[in-house]
């Protein structure tokens, strides 16, 4: 009896641990994917590209925010195919950067532990008539 407790103990705990960052790091994925895709069709509906780009990262934090992932440990990169980023027709590309935390580690932040970088981009095309 005393072996089979230590032993599911020595065994159980990584597992539950492993199962908990890897639902961590897929919470993330969604959030990155999503607040890629929000964030590029924000950008795409404004009339200035500095208030596109406001609006965007306003964005992709909101949708990182309803995943529980901090808006810090994110990044925002709007890139455009032409030098007007609202002309009609161009594809305007939002990358989202994401560094997922490694759950339930004490200083994790001073330690700069991580579970995961993730990115995922998404592309609008601004259109004719708005």
């Amino acid at each position: 009896m005393v072996e089979f407790t230590l032993l599911s103990l020595l065994l159980m705990v990584p597992v539950v641990y492993f199962i908990v960052t890897v639902g961590q790091i897929q919470g993330g994925s969604f959030a990155v994917v999503g607040a890629a895709d929000q964030a590029a069709k924000v950008y795409v509906t404004r009339n200035e590209a500095s208030q596109g780009r406001v609006a965007a990262e306003q964005a992709a934090a909101l949708t990182l925010a309803d995943f529980g992932h901090s808006a810090r440990r994110a990044t925002v990169d709007v890139a455009c195919d032409r030098d007007d980023c609202l002309s009609a027709g161009t594809a305007v590309t939002v990358t989202v950067k994401l560094t997922v935390p490694l759950p339930m580690v004490p200083f994790g932040e001073a330690l700069r532990m991580d579970a995961a970088h993730l990115n995922a981009s998404a592309t609008q095309i601004v259109g004719r008539f708005r």
